[in-house]
């Protein structure tokens, strides 16, 4: 299995802080340019080709309806194609990134190898965001995702991008480091499940483990029956094959020291619901249930491309949840590696169960904050659409930042409530605590006060139910239905909002 962000990461920008000359777009076969909503002389005296291009954008907006985008071709040797963008310079994260996934798409029709974006008329901060957004489309729309076809698509030809009008340079490195992240992400996730199983991803990882200089450790289930990790192994004891494990990964910067930070993912390379088992329509797509642990990898490679300052532990939770003879029932009960007796109601809620000692084990190494992702609930895209992702914490300060990272990033987030008197509906007359309901009512918070059991009070912690991992069309930036939602919101969390500096409890 090949390593596949390299594309991406190969695409050279070059950024020029004067706008560009005839002769320069001249030789490129696209060029975008981002402008103002209502583009005056100011802007014209700027552009190249403004004689060409200023009555062709009139006569686009004297025809009846809205046009924000004049795609035209200029009457030069090369034809070259322009898509003359105008763009609110209040609009939010979320529109800039959807606005330039859509011009990217339309640039890509012409699958140039060099392209030159221009953005004029905007304030330095505002130009920025419009080129973090651009430039964050351009790159997610080009990364190859895995394909069987025997007649495969060739990878994109575009290996430069040109950016003109800049005030200043603007550093890049981030949203870099954020596409090969968050293309690592979806391409694992799209990847079918015959192709990624348990023992596939771990060899994976472990090839990209050395690569990238992290140290690795791997539990399977000899491992596991040591730490008594009786929720994990209630899960996998069901797969035909003893490959199901929880992989640890370490990242350590160069200089010593640091709060830790723990990232902790749900991976089930596939979910039949075992012996609760899951309906056709259900069932279809449920190889991408291991998302959670591949935005964890996808955000631990991002973080290792920025050289971040935070010592950084990667947990992701191998498994399976198969049907048969072996497989784990209805009003099993079994003990975590925490000590907690947990009665199973419905085997389809084996995320929770896996994640349980995940968790449990994450927190025996005393991280500063822990974030776990997973494709966890049903009911929590019934609340928030596959649009947002919901999120939960416990510690009521950090839903500001979370929320701001949401909106920051352009990956919008909502948190939830997981009050104490949740527990009620979890009570149980023969263990602990029951793993879910058979009801259904606010599982994705049920869900999140089940998990909270297995993390130490002592660290910060953040629930990532990721109900915005697959939307039909895209989201954002992203062109893909498989979204790989949680890398840049994660990025935003660290970096933007500062979450590891600040004081929680």
């Amino acid at each position: 299995m090949h390593i596949p962000y390299k594309h991406s990461e190969n695409i050279k920008l070059n950024q020029y802080l004067k706008p560009p000359t005839i002769a320069q777009i001249d030789a490129r076969q696209v060029s975008l340019i981002i402008a103002p909503e209502k583009p005056g002389k100011a802007l014209w005296d700027t552009l190249a080709y403004a004689e060409v291009l200023k009555p062709r954008y009139q006569q686009l907006q004297r025809q009846p309806g809205e046009h924000s985008c004049l795609v035209t071709d200029l009457p030069n040797k090369r034809g070259s194609r322009v898509l003359l963008q105008t763009m609110d310079a209040e609009a939010s994260t979320f529109e800039y990134l959807t606005s330039a996934r859509e011009l990217a798409s339309e640039a890509g029709k012409q699958n140039p190898s060099s392209l030159l974006l221009q953005i004029s008329g905007f304030s330095a901060a505002t130009a920025a965001r419009l080129l973090e957004a651009m430039t964050a489309a351009l790159l997610a729309s080009v990364c190859p995702m895995p394909s069987f076809k025997s007649d495969a698509d060739k990878p994109a030809a575009l290996k430069q991008i040109d950016i003109y009008g800049l005030d200043k340079i603007i550093d890049l490195a981030p949203v870099q480091a954020e596409a090969a992240g968050n293309h690592l992400a979806r391409w694992l996730a799209a990847l079918p499940p015959n192709e990624l199983t348990p023992t596939l991803y771990r060899k994976f990882v472990k090839q990209l483990a050395s690569k990238e200089g992290w140290t690795m450790k791997f539990l399977g289930s000899t491992a596991l029956k040591r730490e008594k990790a009786g929720a994990f192994l209630a899960v996998s004891q069901g797969s035909p094959v003893d490959d199901a494990g929880i992989v640890h990964l370490g990242y350590r910067p160069k200089k010593r020291g640091g709060r830790k930070l723990a990232l902790v993912g749900k991976g089930i390379c596939f979910d039949t619901g075992g012996v609760n088992v899951k309906p056709a329509r259900y069932m279809n797509g449920m190889h991408e249930d291991m998302q959670g642990s591949a935005v964890a990898l996808g955000t631990l490679l991002a973080l290792s491309r920025l050289n971040y300052d935070h010592p950084v532990d990667c947990w992701l939770a191998l498994a399976e949840n198969h049907i048969g003879s072996r497989a784990y029932k209805p009003n099993d009960v079994v003990i975590a590696s925490n000590g907690t007796s947990i009665e199973v109601k419905h085997t389809d809620a084996e995320g929770r169960m896996v994640l349980a000692d995940t968790l449990a084990l994450a927190s025996k190494e005393k991280p500063y904050l822990m974030i776990d992702y997973a494709t966890l609930t049903g009911a929590c895209i019934y609340s928030l659409s596959s649009r947002y992702s919901g999120v939960f914490s416990n510690r009521d300060a950090l839903h500001g930042p979370l929320t701001a990272a949401g909106r920051s990033s352009g990956e919008r987030v909502w948190p939830f409530p997981i009050d104490k008197d949740f527990d009620e509906s979890l009570k149980s007359t023969v263990a602990d605590t029951l793993q879910c309901t058979l009801e259904g009512d606010a599982d994705h918070i049920l869900a999140a006060r089940f998990l909270q059991r297995f993390v130490d009070k002592k660290s910060n912690w953040v629930h990532i139910d990721l109900a915005a991992s697959n939307h039909k069309g895209g989201l954002g930036h992203i062109p893909t239905d498989t979204t790989g939602f949680g890398v840049r919101f994660t990025l935003n969390l660290l970096l933007q909002q500062s979450v590891m500096d600040d004081t929680w409890n």
